[in-house]
């Protein structure tokens, strides 16, 4: 079934339901909705994260510590 197929179908099924049913119906398309919205903008604040400068500086610093000043080794 072709997209359109499928929304005319749904249409015509949400139209024989009493009016409460409709209001779930409707609910939930909002529901479904704010979940692909949180989607986006989490893949957005990621990609931001991602390509941000904020901590390039740790790359340029000096390791103060080493293996040989630990104390104890756990295996």
């Amino acid at each position: 079934m072709t997209r359109q197929v499928l929304i005319d179908n749904t249409i015509g099924k949400i139209r024989q339901l009493p009016d409460m049913k409709i209001k779930e119906v409707n609910d939930f398309a909002e529901f479904l909705l704010s979940k692909i919205d949180d989607k986006i903008i989490q893949q957005g604040i990621q990609k931001l994260t991602s390509e941000s400068k904020a901590f390039d500086f740790l790359e340029d610093e000096e390791t103060l510590y080493s293996v040989n000043d630990l104390k104890e080794r756990y295996k």
